[in-house]
Order: structure tokens, then sequence, then C-alpha cells
């Protein structure tokens, strides 16, 4: 079948199946060139060893269950330690699933406010009851962590009266989600050292989510762009105001660092 042939054949089919044509959209490769083309991280952002970040990095994370659909512990250790620079903390998240993230950098911080979709969404989009009960499961009885319970498309911002030095983006990672978070975002920070991370910036500490990487680029005004990083050993992009040493990864990494780590399990009452 020679190339003219195909085209007609794949319009043929969206017309007939139009959500075929997200499935183009969501691709990797045609994200990935659309990265390239409009802003030229063709392998991705530049990375900032997390060790730089974080001088004398030594975080506990707890609350942790080692559980699917969450940060890893590295990343829960990433934003308690960026929630320690600030003299209490106001943080704001996008994405509250069992509120590892938010319980988390509540014990080191003034005030959490996270942002997810209200439950009764989730169970109208075919969500299963129990997976919408287990929202807020470590961060719902917190005196400092207020739950807003909205679509952050829609959320009107501006009604949270207050400016943040922390914020988190962890909703939804299909592209007009991450580029609509990304605006409100910077529109929340409080001064030049505030900070945004953003989650599944990669599947792995190493590859790239092309998706993720065009939303958080499209979002970003374009004077800020060059303060874009992905952080070493994590899941996460950054912005952030301090100049840094960046450096691209390569796919197979020499390790550079290792860490301790110490598990403990704790039975929940």
């Amino acid at each position: 079948m020679n190339k003219l042939n195909k085209l007609f054949k794949a319009i043929s089919l969206i017309i007939a199946q139009p959500a075929l044509l997200n499935k183009v959209l969501d691709d990797q490769d045609v994200n990935r060139i659309q990265v390239d083309k409009q802003h030229g991280f063709a392998k991705g952002l530049p990375a900032v060893d997390i060790c730089d970040l974080l001088p004398g990095f030594n975080e506990t994370v707890e609350p942790f269950c080692y559980l699917d659909g969450g940060s890893t512990p590295i990343d829960l250790a990433l934003l308690k330690g960026l929630a320690k620079r600030y003299k209490d903390c106001k943080y704001f998240e996008i994405g509250t699933w069992r509120g590892e993230s938010a319980a988390n950098v509540a014990s080191v911080s003034g005030h959490c406010t996270s942002l997810n979709l209200p439950d009764a969404d989730m169970i109208a989009m075919g969500l299963s009851k129990k997976y919408v009960q287990l929202h807020r499961f470590f961060s719902n009885k917190l005196p400092n962590v207020t739950h807003i319970q909205a679509d952050s498309l829609k959320f009107d911002y501006s009604s949270l009266r207050k400016k943040m030095d922390l914020v988190f983006i962890d909703g939804d990672h299909h592209y007009e989600t991450v580029k609509s978070d990304t605006e409100n975002a910077f529109e929340l920070l409080k001064n030049d050292d505030s900070v945004i991370v953003w989650h599944d910036y990669g599947n792995t500490p190493n590859d790239v989510r092309w998706d993720v990487l065009r939303g958080i680029l499209d979002g970003t005004p374009a004077d800020k762009r060059k303060k874009l990083y992905r952080v070493s050993n994590t899941l996460c992009a950054i912005y952030i105001n301090t100049p840094l040493n960046s450096f691209h990864q390569e796919q197979f990494e020499t390790p550079s660092k290792s860490f301790t780590v110490n598990i403990q399990a704790k039975p929940i009452n």
C-alpha cells in the first residue's frame, strides 16, 4: 500500500471513529517532533542533580504505602526538601490520590491545599467506588491540609486568595490539561523564589513523556523556559529560579551516587 493510499485509509478510519484522532495526537513520537520543532528540546529538559538542588539531601518519607499509582519515595522526598526551604511553606497541589504527597509535605509546611476532581465526577466517569473512596486516605484528617473538590480546568484559582511557595502538578497528564495546569501554576507563585514541580515528566527517571513535556513548555511563559529542568533520580520536572549546573542524561547512565533506604512497616489502625 503506497503512502497516498495509507493516508486515505487513515482519514476514512478517523471519520468512522473520531476517537482515533486522539490516539494520533497523543502519540509520543508526534509530541516529540512538536517539542523539537516548537521549542528545540530534542533531548528533553536538561537535568539537575538532586544533591545540587538540595545540598545535604537527607529526608524521611512518611507515610508511604508502596501501592500503585503514586509518587516514588524520592519524589516525595524531593517535595519535602523543597518545602523546607520556606518558613511556613504554602503548598498547593493538583491531584490528591491517596494523599501521600500532601501528608508528607504537611509535616514540614505551614499549610497545604490539595485540588482533585469531585468524587461524584469520578464516579460519573465510570471509576470504581473503591478507587474514589481511597482519595485523601492519608491526608483527610490533617489540620493543615485543605481539600478542594473541583476540576482543575474549571477551578477559579483567584478564590484561593493567596500565593504559593511550592506548587506540585500531578493531575491529568494529557497535553491540554498539563498546559492549563501549568499556566495556572505560574499565576499562583508568590515570588521569584517559588517553585513548580511536575510529576510523571518521565515514566522512569531516564525517559521523557513527550506529551507532558509539550504541555509544560506550552504552558510556561517563554522567558521562564530556560529555568525548567528534570530532577535526577526522580520522575519529576521543576521550574526554579536558582542558577543550577545542568546536564543531559543518557538512557543508560552510570550511577554517580547511591542512596540509603531504611524501610519500616507500621500498621494502620
